[in-house]
């Protein structure tokens, strides 16, 4: 995917999405999870130059900002960078702080599965599917973030990309964020096991998208009878 860096007239709004992303990513998680994109967009917001993609921000005033103690800083920036959504642009040595960019597009697609608890609207804006996404064919400009839609995929795959491709063809938004990153674990006695990158993933699907799986399933084989999803 290609995010466009978020400066110029529509800046505000594509911040906002953004951090909406974040946002709603965040909350779907684990309070650990909470806690460390709570701590990252503190620093987003307080500190973060995104037209030149420079966070720069010594580790007592990050302590001071995340009311905690400097070794904390240490460990949990480390886990950002190890994430890859923070990245070290300039090590910090005598008199100088280290210099960090963000890497959107890493964030963005890391957090592409919770764009469906935001809205239909929002997967919508975020994948160019609406009339702004033209804008640049000649149409009036818009907020749409420029992502790359999740290709259909290929159809001679065996069952489970059959399905993907059918899922895909019935809503390239809804499948690019949750049916995309399932990979195919085995079949047996008319159930079919499928792989989610994370257990709040597979639960979502479970729980949400459940009955479309099977609608999919069912038409390109129809000894399916159960499908499970695991993380």
């Amino acid at each position: 995917m290609q995010l466009a860096r978020p400066v110029g007239r529509e800046a505000a709004s594509r911040k906002y999405d953004i951090l909406s992303a974040l946002m709603a990513f965040a909350l779907a998680q684990d309070k650990h999870v909470q806690r460390q994109v709570m701590r990252l967009m503190a620093l987003i917001t307080t500190r973060y130059n995104w037209q030149r993609d420079e966070l720069t921000m010594g580790q007592a005033e990050i302590a001071r900002l995340w009311s905690v103690d400097e070794r904390t800083v240490k460990r949990e920036m480390a886990r950002l960078r190890a994430k890859g959504w923070l990245v070290l642009k300039r090590q910090g040595a005598r008199g100088r702080v280290s210099c960090y960019g963000i890497d959107l597009n890493r964030m963005m697609e890391d957090t592409r599965p919770a764009w469906p608890l935001i809205g239909e609207d929002f997967v919508e804006r975020m994948t160019g599917r609406d009339r702004g996404a033209e804008a640049g064919q000649g149409g009036a400009p818009t907020n749409v973030v420029p992502l790359r839609p999740v290709p259909s995929p290929d159809r001679d795959g065996g069952l489970w990309a059959r399905v993907q491709a059918r899922l895909h063809a019935e809503d390239a938004a809804i499948y690019g964020a949750w049916f995309h990153a399932l990979t195919e674990i085995g079949q047996e006695e008319g159930c079919l096991t499928l792989a989610a990158p994370t257990r709040f993933h597979a639960t979502y699907v479970q729980s949400n998208l459940r009955e479309r799986l099977m609608r999919a399933l069912r038409r390109e084989d129809p000894s399916i009878r159960e499908v499970r999803v695991i993380a």
